[in-house]
């Protein structure tokens, strides 16, 4: 068990390194199909994993409360969707282009690029780490393949996350090996959250219902706020929905197969 809560919150952050180091292979950008792809597939992870993974298990502790039972769930849900409304709010994002810009103008944005995904990287990184503790807790609410699964889809959404940090540092100047290490210290605080939730893992076990609901809702804020678009793109394509169906169908079997 402890193998695998290692492996799980490192997941995401080696998804992030991988993306990263583009930067000593690519001299362009990552091909937007293949983004799309990335896009579509990390949503249907999530989504399936949203549901089965952790509002599920949420409802069915719960299930004491009669048909009340979707109120923990509920307001968890709620209150970790609008938790990610509010950072996205109050945290600088990432400019649209860097194309055109003077180099102090280029150099601003960039370190906006970087402290907006570093930051967005945190509460991904506290979901990772309250699917785990509840795991841990061996309550049988999480399994191991689906808390295994929910870290790889963040980890697939995190890849492109990586390339966009490290690659317009190239880009403006900077030295790959710098270059590449901001972009892996950009994951590296998923880390940190991960472990204060699983600090906490003991504490947080008699509302763990509101916190799995808690980490559904920051997972459904990405996917709607992030993802869904990176799969359009702006243009008809159909590489989004197909890859985002395929996710989905393969962690809601894995699941329910192995949980």
């Amino acid at each position: 068990m402890v193998t695998e809560t290692v492996w799980g919150i490192l997941i995401p952050f080696i998804g992030t390194s991988l993306g990263a180091m583009c930067v000593l292979l690519l001299k362009g950008k990552l091909n937007r199909r293949l983004q799309r792809g990335m896009a579509g597939f990390a949503a249907g992870v999530m989504v399936a994993a949203s549901v089965w993974s952790l509002l599920i298990p949420a409802i069915e502790q719960s299930s004491g409360m009669g048909k009340l039972a979707f109120l923990p769930a509920a307001g968890g849900f709620l209150i970790g969707f609008f938790f990610l409304l509010f950072l996205d709010v109050i945290i600088p994002q990432p400019p649209e282009t860097l194309i055109g810009d003077s180099d102090a103008t280029q150099l601003r944005k960039i370190r906006m690029m970087v402290l907006a995904v570093t930051l967005h990287n945190i509460p991904e990184g506290m979901a990772v780490g309250v699917v785990f503790a509840a795991l841990l807790t061996g309550d049988g609410l999480v399994t191991a393949s689906a808390a295994m699964a929910l870290s790889v889809g963040i980890a697939v959404q995190n890849f492109p996350e990586g390339a966009i940090v490290s690659m317009p540092l190239r880009s403006a100047g900077v030295g790959k090996g710098k270059s590449l290490l901001l972009g892996v210290l950009s994951g590296a605080v998923e880390l940190v959250g991960a472990g204060i939730m699983l600090l906490a893992a003991v504490y947080l076990a008699p509302a763990m219902p509101c916190f799995l609901s808690f980490a559904a809702g920051a997972m459904f804020y990405v996917v709607v706020e992030e993802l869904i678009p990176e799969m359009q793109d702006g243009v008809r394509s159909k590489v989004g929905a197909v890859s985002f169906s395929g996710g989905f169908l393969i962690m809601m079997i894995l699941d329910v197969m192995l949980g």
